[in-house]
């Protein structure tokens, strides 16, 4: 059996929708920013899969930089949640109004 594109294209698929349906779902603020991730390794599935189909390295070329730039959200990311956690001790987004005084 031969993988073709689709195949990698419908798993690229099933894994955002996945991860979609963990954003709109959730309330725990790490699960969502993992389901962020998810998403975002979706597409970099579907760009390698666009590469090696049409014989280009651009798509993962452009792979490195969404990691390199994920590296950085995930640096950020979990230091806003940490400090959220501090400053409201919970990380569950319904309970916590930033706008509130």
């Amino acid at each position: 059996m031969v993988v073709s594109l689709n195949h990698y294209l419908v798993l690229s698929a099933i894994l955002f929708s996945i991860g979609v349906a963990g954003v709109l779902t959730r309330k725990n603020a790490i699960i969502i920013f993992a389901s962020i991730e998810l998403m975002m390794n979706a597409v970099n599935l579907a760009f390698v899969a666009f590469a090696r189909h049409w014989g280009d390295p651009g798509g993962q070329i452009f792979v490195f930089f969404v990691v390199a730039v994920a590296a950085a959200e995930v640096a950020v990311g979990l230091a806003i949640i940490v400090v959220l956690f501090r400053q409201k001790e919970t990380v569950n987004i319904d309970r916590v109004n930033l706008m509130k005084w």
